[in-house]
């Protein structure tokens, strides 16, 4: 490790971090140190890293803005790579928005809102990147990326840079090809529609207001910890099964919203991860159903 760490110093490829503790990377700040943290200051040096450590056979990761990720408390081993400002891009053309992976997705969806342009309005409150976005499939309010995106530029792991359209992506509920074909959005197509600037900030003010009253936003969490089975929702058979409240360490279900689990302050991954386990065991014991996380869970236990 110590030679690979010389030699990517030595690449011009960005900050070169060891031992990093990930914890502060993350909205649930949780999670153990990586081996090794590169932080490219260009689209460029991302694509380098890549291909250097392809090249090289060195696993990598990538993180965002950590908001919908629980890293293990031993943390990662290899390399992560953190994505900041190198692609924090964004330009509209009419409709049409051209926007940087690490770019902030609901940053995006007000500025969209000020363009006048609606199909942004469920972004208000999905607190995480449009790279993230893209990959997960983010969506709320009956809508989801899918609906917008025409295009996404992807850095796969062999350093190529190629152009996905959004049929390619093989988008399904929270899901994506980028899920089995790794890889870094650099760049997505949003396209979008010219609207009624009021009605659309009436909407988006409507989101954000639900939020406040229904989300535990004060405290570290990741949001939704459960994907929707079909036909219903997770928060509510965790609330009917009479978890609200259910603690493990510094780990608990959420009074406000079933579906959020909260670090009440020392938290660890593990305590986040026994608590999954047990919500998913309970509910399918009383309902029948078992729930499905849609948090990414990165590294060792």
């Amino acid at each position: 490790m110590q030679k690979l760490i010389a030699d990517l110093k030595a690449s011009n490829i960005g900050e070169i971090r060891t031992n990093e503790r990930l914890a502060p990377y993350t909205t649930w700040k949780i999670g153990g140190p990586a081996d090794c943290l590169i932080i490219p200051h260009s689209k460029e040096q991302v694509a380098a890293s890549i291909k250097f450590l392809h090249e090289r056979g060195v696993p990598w990761t990538v993180i965002g803005r950590g908001s919908n990720l629980l890293v293990g408390d031993k943390g990662i081993r290899g390399v992560v790579i953190k994505l900041g400002q190198a692609l924090e891009t964004l330009r509209f053309e009419g409709a049409m928005v051209y926007v940087g992976g690490s770019y902030s997705f609901i940053k995006l969806s007000v500025l969209a809102a000020r363009e006048g342009l609606t199909g942004l309005e469920f972004a208000s409150g999905i607190p995480g990147t449009v790279g993230g976005a893209v990959y997960m499939n983010a969506g709320a309010h009956g809508s989801d990326v899918s609906r917008i995106l025409k295009q996404a530029e992807v850095i796969l792991d062999t350093g190529e840079l190629v152009v996905m359209q959004a049929e390619d992506l093989q988008y399904a509920y929270r899901h994506s090809i980028l899920h089995t074909l790794p890889g870094i959005v650099t760049e997505a197509v949003f396209e979008l529609q010219v609207g009624d600037r009021n009605e659309i900030a009436g909407a988006m003010a409507a989101y954000r207001d639900r939020r406040l009253r229904t989300q535990p936003l004060q405290l570290a969490c990741a949001g939704s910890v459960f994907r929707n089975p079909e036909g219903g929702f997770a928060a509510k058979l965790i609330e009917e099964a009479g978890l609200k409240g259910k603690r493990v360490g510094g780990a608990e279900i959420s009074m406000l919203h079933a579906n959020f689990i909260v670090n009440t302050g020392e938290a660890t991954a593990e305590d986040v991860l026994t608590l999954i386990n047990e919500v998913q065991q309970i509910v399918e014991q009383s309902y029948g159903i078992k729930l499905v996380p849609e948090v990414l869970v990165m590294g060792e236990r």
